[in-house]
C-alpha cells in the first residue's frame, strides 16, 4: 500500500533542503573552477556539475533516501536556480565572467608551442598536436595562434592563406 503522506510531505525542513543544495552547488562550483583545470574537448565544468548534482538529487528522492519526492524536487530546482543565476550574473556583470569562465589562454604563438601555458593547463604536446590534426592542421608551424577556450575547446587561427613557415625570399621564388 502506498503511503501518500510519506511520498509527498517533506520530513526535512524545506529551507534546510534549499540551504544544503545551495552550499553543495557553490562548494563544488568553486572546487571545479579553481582547483581543476580545463581539458580540451570536454563539456564545460558547470554543465557537468549540474548533471551530476541533479542526477544525485533525483536519485536520492527516487531511492527513498529522502522521505518525499518534494524534497528531491526542491533540491533539483535549487541546483538549477544556482546554475542559471551564476550564468546570468556572469552575462550581466562582465567582471564576474572571470569567476564563471576562465579567459582564453594562448598555447601556440607564431607556430611555436608555449610550454609554460601548456603546463599551466596540463596539456601535453601530443594532446595539442591531436587537436591540431582534428582541425586539419598537420604541424604547429601552420598556426599563427591557438588558444584553449574557457570551455576546454581549442581555437586555431592559421597563418595567412594557410601558408606555412616560408621566408619572404621563398615566397618570391615561388611566385617568380
Amino acid at each position: 500500500m502506498i503511503d501518500w503522506h510519506e511520498l509527498f510531505v517533506p520530513t526535512n525542513p524545506i529551507p534546510a533542503v534549499i540551504l544544503r543544495g545551495t552550499l553543495t552547488y557553490i562548494m563544488l562550483f568553486l572546487i571545479l573552477r579553481f582547483l581543476l583545470k580545463r581539458q580540451s574537448g570536454v563539456i564545460g565544468i558547470a554543465d557537468l556539475l549540474v548533471i551530476v548534482l541533479i542526477a544525485d538529487a533525483a536519485q536520492n528522492a527516487m531511492a527513498h533516501e529522502y522521505k518525499s519526492i518534494t524534497e528531491g524536487a526542491i533540491l533539483v530546482l535549487t541546483i538549477v536556480f544556482w546554475n542559471y543565476a551564476i550564468d546570468w550574473l556572469g552575462f550581466r556583470f562582465p567582471a564576474l565572467q572571470r569567476l564563471t569562465r576562465p579567459p582564453p589562454l594562448l598555447l601556440i604563438k607564431d607556430g611555436k608551442m608555449l610550454p609554460q601555458n601548456m603546463r599551466r593547463e596540463m596539456i601535453t604536446a601530443e594532446e595539442l598536436n591531436s587537436q591540431l590534426r582534428q582541425q586539419g592542421v598537420e604541424n604547429c608551424s601552420e598556426v599563427k595562434t591557438a588558444y584553449i577556450e574557457g570551455d576546454g575547446s581549442i581555437s586555431i587561427i592559421r597563418r595567412d592563406n594557410g601558408e606555412t613557415n616560408q621566408s619572404p625570399d621563398q615566397k618570391m621564388k615561388g611566385i617568380a
